[in-house]
């Protein structure tokens, strides 16, 4: 299988509710996202001109569009950190959710976001989310 990565980056604070440790307070990431596609299409020997199964180019435009321009520098509370910290619901940045803002909840949904909005000669092979440098949380298409 042919596959294509392009990386992305953005920075966002969130808190977990509920959470026994210091992540139960506002706190902030620089997040890395690898976002990795692949054709439909099973090209054998080589893909006709121009050559590509996509241009990073249009990746870029999707994802920065669909993704990073929601993420980046928000700050993402669920509504039950929002019910018991009613002070912060007048933030400007704030973007409220359902779920808890971990990063397999992130991941999911950039994963949904994702699947609605890529042309339907492409599919969503895998997602990468790091939170630090050291720790991320991974989607991978299970085979069918």
């Amino acid at each position: 299988m042919l596959r294509l990565t392009k990386i992305f980056y953005f920075e966002m604070a969130h808190a977990i509710y509920g959470y026994p440790g210091s992540c139960k307070n506002i706190h902030g990431h620089s997040y890395e996202l690898q976002v990795t596609v692949s054709s439909v299409h099973n090209y054998k020997d080589y893909i006709p001109a121009p050559g590509f199964v996509i241009d990073f180019k249009e990746i870029k435009k999707l994802v920065n569009t669909a993704v990073i321009e929601y993420f980046d520098h928000k700050m993402i509370l669920s509504r039950n950190f929002l019910m018991e910290n009613p002070s912060f619901s007048s933030q400007e940045n704030l973007v409220a959710w359902e779920a808890e803002p971990t990063a397999e909840n992130i991941l999911l949904y950039i994963k949904q976001i994702l699947n609605e909005k890529l042309p339907s000669e492409l599919k969503l092979v895998q997602l990468k989310l790091y939170e630090t440098k050291d720790s991320y949380a991974e989607w991978i298409l299970e085979a069918v």
